[in-house]
């Protein structure tokens, strides 16, 4: 009985990957045609019909991951052109998500090189512009990832005793120099707070979108807006965080420093917060 349980099981698995298959729709290219036909009909074949007809539709690779390595090679070597933008749309057509390119893009930039994921990234901000619709984004947070090419990340849940309001974290590299990107909803900010370390330590912030606030202890606040670059050295009490009217989100790079720590103090009280909106 038991055999017989695994052996319908098994069938019945079977027949669900044979209806998969029968149920994705075959991939065609007639660009090679349209465009080659009469100066190179052998190599409009080969891509019509080989390229697209027969490898794109080989089993052993969605059409997803197939449109995925595609990207990664194309941008790897540094091919930004039409057609990348066509393949990063045929990317979106087989399932691709923005939180995926976006990630994707995001690891390519170590290995591919920054300038390349950059421009991929252009591209990518173009195709992915319509993903979320405007009447489900009731926070602005989906229009504000549009803005951006980094990711907006999860809820900073580990630090969130640490922030007036909500804030999201990415972290973009672990090696070298670590950073991450911070998110702030509007009116978010973090507590008053020393990075500390014997030697070097300290953090830099840089900009990459929205608006938003950086002030040292006993120096009037500053605004932060996308291409700021702020340098903090270690032993320097300070906060940052969004304008009240306006998501904002930047690039925190952790200096290396001997015995480097991070001691949270006390949070800006609403009051403080609401006097730098209303004189600045």
């Amino acid at each position: 009985m038991k055999k017989k349980t695994i052996f319908l099981i098994a069938a019945a698995a079977a027949t669900l990957n044979i209806q998969s298959a029968m149920a994705q729709e075959k991939i065609t290219q007639t660009a090679g045609r349209a465009q080659l036909e009469d100066f190179a009909p052998a190599f409009a074949r080969l891509n019509d019909d080989v390229l697209f007809g027969e490898v794109w539709n080989r089993p052993g690779l969605a059409p997803r991951e197939r449109s995925m390595i595609t990207v990664a090679a194309l941008v790897g070597k540094g091919v930004v052109d039409s057609s990348l933008t066509h393949h990063l749309q045929f990317a979106k057509e087989n399932g691709v998500t923005r939180t995926e390119i976006s990630e994707m893009l995001t690891h390519l930039a170590f290995y591919a090189g920054w300038p390349n994921a950059w421009a991929a990234f252009r591209m990518a901000k173009d195709v992915w512009t319509d993903d979320v619709p405007a009447a489900a984004d009731g926070n602005g947070k989906a229009a504000f990832q549009r803005e951006m090419i980094f990711p907006i990340g999860e809820p900073n849940a580990a630090y969130a005793r640490y922030f007036v309001g909500n804030s999201y974290l990415a972290r973009i590299s672990t090696e070298q120099i670590p950073f991450s990107n911070v998110t702030f909803e509007p009116g978010c900010r973090n507590n008053w707070h020393v990075h500390e370390a014997e030697e070097g330590g300290g953090q830099m912030l840089v900009c990459v979108a929205g608006r938003g606030w950086y002030q040292e202890a006993g120096k009037p606040a500053v605004r932060m807006l996308p291409g700021d670059v702020v340098h903090i050295p270690a032993g320097v009490k300070h906060w940052h965080g969004a304008a009240a009217d306006s998501w904002f989100a930047h690039l925190a790079f952790e200096i290396p420093g001997k015995n480097a720590s991070n001691v949270w103090l006390e949070p800006v009280s609403d009051e403080e917060y609401a006097a730098l909106e209303k004189t600045n």
